[in-house]
């Protein structure tokens, strides 16, 4: 009887035991309910994920995306807060992509508007680079033409100035006449190239009947275009399998450095590859210089700390042809046609490239600045004598207030005008074409 009593007694005290492990705490001193109960339990709690909390815990936040507190996007309630609570297993975690919802830099996309793991498509991505810029409003880049057309505002300004007059009406006279030579004259035309100019603009205004001041502008425009369009002859590059070899000379400051830089860079947009020879080592840092040019535009400078000129071109021709290049720029140190040693030493600089490639150089460039006017013929007759010159390139006909230079060359020696500068910037090098100079100096 006794052992009944203490049996039923302790089936009392284990049914009160059961109540606590159900709210997930045990009583002091007392022992949870069987594995088999609390497995049971289970599958009771888990759906209460969804809007409901277990018992005995904090309320939780919306599960935040990793990547979401990790770039801080606005929508969150909490971005300092730790992408996961310290209750949630790592089997739960792993369950969790991060990188399909990763909102890209510059994104649209919030942490609110964020859809399910793998929800996040192509459309959801940011814009092109390109769009991006679009939207900053960079300035779009001008054209050759307007580029031209401004750097010769000076010398157009002057020319307009001088003509206003000559152009203002008026009956066709002798005195008007005068007064268009002195106008050519003094733009830098040579005499030369004005006498033929003023014949052939009388012989326009008999043969049009031209009987008013302001009917010269058509006739004049038409003279100067005939007598500069033979030096536009456009350089071409042959497709012979070796290296063009071009060498340019010229005065010291006349730009012929830069103008090979721009030209490097003008080379590879036409799809050419190009190699550049530090022949001037005469001046202070002019190799230090055309390395930086050919840093800007990924090309390999032949250089030497010591030699002459002749050899550094040489070097270049030789390492030109065993890397199959296509264009070798050579530069030359800037000299006076009156000092005759000097112009001995580029001529032997023409001799030694002979003897890498039997006709090169196969283009001889004389730089010209434009702001030296009538001396620039002096220059051309010097060189030409020496070296044999094939092509000019006219520089900084932007600094220039007197743009007749060219007439005053056709008028002379016409030898093929093949560039010329109007900037300082990498793409103000371009061929010359007399219509589109004659249309930005007289219109």
């Amino acid at each position: 009887m006794f052992s009944f009593f203490k049996r039923k007694k302790n089936q009392n005290n284990a049914e009160p035991a059961a109540e606590p492990a159900q709210t997930g705490a045990a009583p002091d001193g007392q022992s949870a309910s069987p594995p088999t109960e609390q497995a049971s339990s289970l599958p009771e709690t888990q759906p209460q994920a969804v809007g409901a909390h277990p018992p005995n815990r904090p309320a939780a936040q919306p599960a935040a995306n990793p990547a979401d507190t990790e770039t801080g996007l606005p929508g969150q309630d909490n971005p300092n807060a730790p992408a996961a609570e310290s209750h949630i297993r790592p089997s739960e975690n792993e369950a969790a992509p991060a990188a399909e919802t990763i909102p890209a830099p510059g994104s649209n996309e919030t942490a609110g508007s964020l859809k399910q793991p793998g929800a996040l498509t192509a459309a959801a991505m940011p814009a092109a680079p390109a769009a991006a810029a679009a939207e900053a409003g960079e300035p779009a880049k001008t054209g050759w033409a307007a580029r031209l057309k401004k750097g010769l505002a000076k010398s157009r300004d002057h020319m307009a100035k001088s003509l206003a007059g000559v152009f203002g009406g008026g009956q066709i006279d002798e005195d008007l006449y005068e007064e268009l030579e002195t106008v050519l004259i003094t733009g830098d035309m040579g005499m030369e190239a004005t006498d033929y100019l003023m014949k052939d603009v009388r012989k326009r205004v008999s043969l049009r009947g031209l009987k008013d001041g302001s009917e010269l502008r058509g006739a004049l425009k038409d003279a100067v275009y005939d007598l500069i369009k033979p030096l536009e002859q456009p350089l071409a590059i042959p497709d012979s399998g070796q290296p063009f070899v071009i060498m340019l000379a010229g005065i010291n400051g006349a730009g012929k450095t830069t103008s090979i830089g721009k030209l490097a860079k003008y080379f590879q947009s036409q799809g050419k590859s190009v190699l550049l020879a530090a022949g001037d080592t005469f001046r202070a840092a002019a190799r230090e210089q055309l390395q930086e040019w050919g840093a800007r535009n990924g090309v390999t400078v032949i250089s030497q700390t010591t030699g002459d000129s002749a050899a550094v071109c040489f070097d270049a021709v030789e390492a030109a042809k065993a890397r199959g290049i296509d264009i070798v720029l050579a530069d030359t140190a800037g000299r006076l046609p009156t000092q005759l040693h000097l112009m001995e030493e580029i001529k032997k600089v023409k001799r030694v490239l002979q003897k890498s490639l039997p006709d090169a150089p196969h283009e001889i460039i004389l730089v010209l600045d434009a702001n030296i006017g009538q001396n620039a013929i002096g220059q051309v007759a010097a060189f030409d004598d020496a070296l044999g010159l094939t092509g000019l390139i006219v520089t900084k006909l932007d600094g220039t207030a007197k743009g007749g230079i060219l007439a005053a060359l056709a008028g002379n020696r016409p030898i093929p005008v093949r560039y010329i500068g109007v900037g300082e910037g990498i793409d103000d090098l371009r061929p010359f074409s007399a219509q589109t100079f004659i249309d930005a100096l007289l219109d």
